[in-house]
């Protein structure tokens, strides 16, 4: 195959035109055009010949074709068909597999039991704006069978996924990556290095998915009941908003945060991931007889 560099922004621009291709606003296409940041996703990610690989969104593949150089199979899901046609001149490598399917919709156990027998899985992707959290958090709920998240998405939002108790960018989305994984920021991309160009700059950020979750609790569902309540309306205080989002007597509450030694009066995100804990397990029971479990 005589290989193309797919970053450059001649060769994106001349398969494009020639595929009649037009950037979707509502899918938020912006394709990456710059070799040195994709040699660093890939190298982030951890990927090499041990590697199985589902990459969220190609796109047109820039990121993609790195990964094929280095993993042993990668899976690409794509919700734009109108891409089939550029895949066929951009993609043309013997361990790849795309789909064209909304990811949201896709079971992810049935295709890493299927298509990754003996790798380790990581998951790789260049996220949307409108779909990062979903996404992300489907990710982390559903708890498949990888080791590794590596995901290109706005700046502000790899701040929250980072974010520590008390600062203005700490929410549920924290507390949610938290519970399952370690994060770190790779690194900052400007904007300068997608076509289109975004108006905003993004960040890589790496989550190394842990064997256990951080905390131990009797019910995740609850846990993560709490945490949504707790956020639910950001100028609460904790009594207000557990009380208002969970539709519990404020009574009840309050006797819960009494229990554990938690202030009815702070706000949400003041606490840490175990103070959640505690109130989630205390909450067990209160919930239960509400028939909220």
């Amino acid at each position: 195959m005589d290989e193309k560099k797919l970053y450059s922004p001649k060769v994106m621009k001349d398969i494009l035109e020639k595929n009649g291709f037009k950037f979707s606003k509502r899918l938020g296409q912006n394709f990456l055009i710059d070799g040195n940041i994709i040699s660093k996703i890939v190298e982030a990610a951890g990927v090499d010949e041990k590697s199985g690989v589902i990459e969220i969104g190609p796109g047109f593949g820039t990121l993609t074709q790195g990964l094929c150089k280095k993993a042993k199979k990668v899976v690409a899901i794509e919700i734009d068909k109108s891409l089939k046609q550029v895949h066929k001149e951009t993609l043309n490598y013997d361990n790849i597999k795309i789909i064209y399917e909304d990811f949201m919709k896709i079971d992810v156990d049935k295709l890493i039991e299927e298509e990754f027998e003996g790798l380790d899985v990581k998951i790789v992707a260049n996220l949307p704006y409108y779909i990062t959290t979903p996404i992300i958090m489907k990710i982390l709920e559903e708890k498949y069978k990888i080791s590794k998240i590596v995901v290109m998405v706005q700046k502000e939002v790899a701040q929250r996924l980072n974010a520590q108790p008390g600062t203005k960018e700490y929410g549920a989305i924290t507390l949610a990556v938290q519970y399952r994984a370690d994060t770190n920021v790779s690194m900052i991309v400007p904007n300068t290095v997608f076509m289109p160009r975004p108006k905003v700059d993004s960040a890589v950020i790496s989550l190394d998915v842990l064997k256990e979750p951080r905390i131990v609790v009797e019910d995740e569902k609850v846990l993560f009941k709490v945490i949504k309540g707790s956020f639910g309306q950001r100028r609460k205080t904790l009594l207000n908003g557990l009380s208002n989002n969970l539709h519990l007597p404020k009574e009840l509450v309050k006797e819960v945060l009494d229990k554990v030694n938690i202030s009815p009066s702070i706000r949400g995100e003041t606490l840490t991931l175990k103070e959640f804990g505690n109130i989630s397990n205390e909450m067990i029971n209160v919930l239960d007889d509400e028939n909220m479990v």
